[in-house]
């Protein structure tokens, strides 16, 4: 983590912008006009401390979608996706996708806007997403003829799905996300139809 000078932060500082961006999360998911005081309350920190490490808000919120991103990039690292098996790959990213998105759920969510370091960490993870997907149609588990970007975008549907999609729009965030990714990939893999054979 660094500062917005790009300069590397001291342990105790680095303690600190973790605990405000952990603080707003919270603070900005229950109450997404909550202001800068309300931040530095929940983070245990004054006023002052908060803007000295973000400008104002919108720093602040551009910094939680940053490191938001970066928590995803490194979930989706975590799985793999070079080295095991794609199926394997696919269902321990998704899982830990799941964890992730579930935990920065505003900093990941629709509402924010994402700031240029944000959109290049999605533009990253959405184009590792289509290697493995890539990797998956080597091995015949997916459709020598499909369509790697649309799968791609009704996985990613399908994530939306399983975190948000509750009835009448409630979330399932209690629902174990390994038993949610075995549903997930399977769905993509498989749809809904009768299996066959």
């Amino acid at each position: 983590m660094s500062n917005t000078a790009g300069r590397p932060l001291r342990a105790d500082a680095e303690r600190s912008v973790r605990a405000i961006l952990a603080a707003a999360e919270r603070v900005l998911a229950a109450n997404p006009g909550a202001s800068m005081e309300q931040v530095a309350e929940a983070a245990g920190v004054t006023r002052t401390t908060v803007h000295r490490r973000f400008a104002n808000r919108q720093a602040l919120v551009e910094a939680l979608a940053a490191e938001a991103a970066a928590k995803l990039a490194e979930a989706i690292e975590d799985g793999y996706p070079e080295t095991a098996p794609p199926l394997v790959a696919l269902h321990r990213a998704t899982a830990n996708v799941l964890r992730v998105k579930g935990a920065w759920g505003f900093a990941l969510g629709p509402a924010v806007l994402q700031s240029e370091q944000a959109a290049r960490t999605h533009a990253e993870i959405a184009r590792r997403c289509v290697e493995l997907l890539g990797r998956a149609q080597g091995e015949g588990v997916i459709a020598a003829d499909a369509d790697l970007e649309w799968v791609r975008r009704v996985f990613y549907a399908l994530i939306g799905e399983a975190l948000h999609g509750g009835e009448h729009g409630t979330e399932t965030p209690d629902q174990d996300p390994d038993v949610l990714a075995t549903r997930i990939v399977d769905t993509l893999l498989h749809g809904v139809g009768p299996r066959l054979g």
